[in-house]
C-alpha cells in the first residue's frame, strides 16, 4: 500500500528537488519533510501541524492537496489516550486512622492556642474591679468599714493602701479603718503584667 510519504518522496525525486530546495520554497524544515516521507508520525507534531505540512509539499510538488490530506488521514495512527484506572477512587476522602489523628492534633492545637491567646489576652490587660462595698457617698457611723468585691485572679489589691487579700476566684472582703477625716476609699488592683486599674468611692465618716 502506498503512503502519503511516498507518494511525496517519489514526486519529489522525479522532478529532482532536493530537501534543501524544498525547505527553502516552503519553509518546512527538512527534517521534518524527511520524517514525513519516512511516515515517521511519532517524531513529528500533532495532526494539525502535519497536515498543513503535507499541503504545502503537495501544492508545491503538484499533486492534489486534498487527495494528500486524505491518505494522511488514512495513515496517521490514532494518538493513544492514556487512561488512569480507577481514578474516582483514588481521589475520593476516606475516612481512615490518620485522618482521625490529624484531625484529632488539629483540634488539640486549636484548643491550646485558644486558651494561651486567652491568657496572653488576660495578661496584658488592666485587671477588672468591681466594688459591692462601700456604695458611692455611703456614710459610715463606726470606725470601720466593710469592703468587698471582685476583681481578677492573682492582683495585688489594696485599699487606701492597706493590701487586702483576693481568693482563688477573685472575691475579696475586709475590713478597712477610717476615721472622720476619711473622705474616700481608693481601691488600687495591679496585675502581674503591671497593668493598674484604680477605682475611688467617696464616703461619709460620722
Amino acid at each position: 500500500m502506498t503512503t502519503i510519504g511516498q507518494i511525496l518522496k517519489s514526486a519529489r525525486i522525479s522532478k529532482n528537488i532536493s530537501l534543501a530546495e524544498i525547505e527553502k520554497e516552503t519553509k518546512i524544515k527538512s527534517s521534518f519533510i524527511k520524517l514525513i516521507e519516512s511516515n515517521s508520525w511519532d517524531e513529528l507534531p500533532a495532526f494539525p501541524v502535519v497536515s498543513g505540512f503535507v499541503k504545502n509539499l503537495a501544492i508545491y510538488l503538484d499533486i492534489s492537496p486534498e487527495s494528500a490530506n486524505a491518505f494522511l488521514r488514512r495513515d496517521y495512527p490514532p494518538k493513544k489516550i492514556a487512561v488512569t484506572p480507577k481514578p474516582d477512587m483514588e481521589n475520593k476522602l476516606t475516612w481512615s486512622p490518620k485522618l482521625t489523628f490529624a484531625i484529632g492534633i488539629a483540634a488539640l492545637l486549636v484548643v491550646v492556642l485558644g486558651y494561651l491567646g486567652y491568657e496572653y489576652i488576660k495578661f496584658i490587660r488592666p485587671p477588672e474591679l468591681e466594688i459591692v462595698s462601700p456604695y458611692n457617698n455611703q456614710v459610715v457611723i463606726s470606725s470601720s468599714v466593710i469592703v468587698s468585691g471582685k476583681t481578677t485572679t492573682d492582683v495585688m489589691l489594696t485599699v487606701n493602701n492597706q493590701p487586702v487579700i483576693v481568693d482563688q476566684n477573685g472575691n475579696f472582703v475586709t475590713e478597712i479603718k477610717v476615721d472622720k477625716d476619711t473622705s474616700s476609699l481608693k481601691f488600687v488592683a495591679v496585675s502581674r503584667s503591671g497593668k493598674t486599674t484604680e477605682k475611688v468611692v467617696d464616703i461619709s465618716v460620722e
